[in-house]
């Protein structure tokens, strides 16, 4: 349904809007051909919710992939404001309740990005067993940098040969990242204090930080650095760019900064990319993330871990050496990654394993 006519009527959800007609041509197809599994991926959770009716219909197992939590309780618990505003959220924690426990009870198998979906899942829903979860995070992109020389992507970001060093960030924003926003300007602005001569050529980009479609995107970045006294040294670029684009930003950056939430259930897909761009890396993240041990073990970059508890001030004398290492370094750095240790998080390496979870489904369960 057009966005034009729900509008209208306060709905701009995709899920909603789709719905009815994805259900439509699964019917169709699914009456029409023959196929062994559904696999839902997509964070347009209320698709999910037909996995059910379909299985009931025609007999066909169903998989689930939370890339995010469907049902959530982080903004309720820390008062942190939600995307699209607490009415609009509360709806869709409403559809949430309401959708979820259907599409869970009779799924086959359950994928997930982060290892805390499948506890808060189990507990919710007692009767599923650990052998119907398996984590399996986003793949690294391999290919995709292979032919990125190739495809002479111009970038828009930065200009790369006007002698300043840009350290970049490519990924959403968001209320929930301020922790880690605030520690890191705050360190910004005690080096520049200790040094200004060594920061006027050092200028930071955060790029695609927000959803929201052309001219409707709110910046969370830039008001938190001109809080700080850095807004001179950030500029940043709320809309989505092309997939291509983002790399090349990485590819052509000083510096690749990750920028964690204080929820530590949170996976940053962006990392696998940021490892492969052979750029110093610098992850500001929750301890309890997983991106912090994936870096550590592949000696990918350096970390710098917090803890939801604590307040920016805290990790000042932690993030000063961390910036001046960044700003030591040569241009032409590359990190000692440890690419055997990176290998289970290539695509290829994904994909084998989500293969075998599919194999998995399609074996018949033994009739007690």
């Amino acid at each position: 349904m057009p966005l034009k006519y729900t509008r209208t009527f306060g709905i701009g959800s995709l899920g909603i809007r789709s719905l009815p007609f994805l259900q439509r041509e699964g019917d169709r197809l699914l009456s029409q051909q023959h196929f062994d599994l559904i696999y839902f991926s997509t964070t347009v959770f209320n698709a999910m919710s037909l996995g059910p009716r379909w299985r009931d219909r025609f007999g066909i197992p169903y998989v689930l992939d939370f890339q995010d939590p469907w049902q959530s309780d982080y903004y309720a618990k820390t008062g942190v404001k939600p995307p699209g505003g607490k009415f609009k959220y509360s709806f869709a924690q409403l559809q949430a309740k309401i959708l979820e426990p259907k599409a869970i009870q009779k799924v086959s198998h359950i994928i997930s990005v982060s290892p805390t979906y499948p506890e808060a899942l189990q507990k919710r829903y007692p009767y599923l067993s650990p052998e119907q979860f398996t984590v399996l995070p986003f793949g690294a992109p391999e290919l995709d940098f292979e032919v990125l020389p190739s495809l002479k992507i111009q970038q828009r970001i930065f200009d790369p040969n006007d002698g300043k060093r840009h350290w970049v960030y490519v990924g959403r924003g968001g209320n929930d990242m301020a922790l880690a926003l605030r520690s890191l300007f705050l360190g910004l602005q005690e080096a520049r204090h200790q040094q200004p001569e060594l920061w006027q050529s050092v200028h930071l980009h955060f790029v695609g930080t927000s959803y929201a479609p052309q001219g409707r995107a709110e910046k969370t970045v830039e008001p938190i650095a001109r809080e700080l006294g850095v807004a001179d040294l950030v500029t940043e670029h709320p809309y989505r760019i092309p997939y291509f684009e983002a790399l090349q930003v990485l590819v052509e950056s000083d510096g690749i900064l990750l920028i964690g939430s204080d929820d530590a259930s949170y996976t940053a897909s962006k990392l696998y990319p940021c490892v492969l761009a052979r750029k110093p890396i610098l992850a500001i993240f929750h301890h309890q993330s997983s991106v912090v041990n994936i870096l550590n073990q592949c000696n990918a970059g350096r970390t710098l871990t917090f803890k939801s508890s604590d307040r920016p001030e805290q990790l000042l004398s932690l993030i000063a050496p961390q910036l001046q290492w960044l700003l030591s370094i040569p241009k032409t750095y590359q990190p000692d990654t440890d690419w055997q240790a990176f290998q289970p998080y290539t695509a290829k390496e994904m994909t084998r394993q989500q293969c075998m979870v599919f194999d998995r489904c399609l074996v018949p369960t033994p009739i007690s």
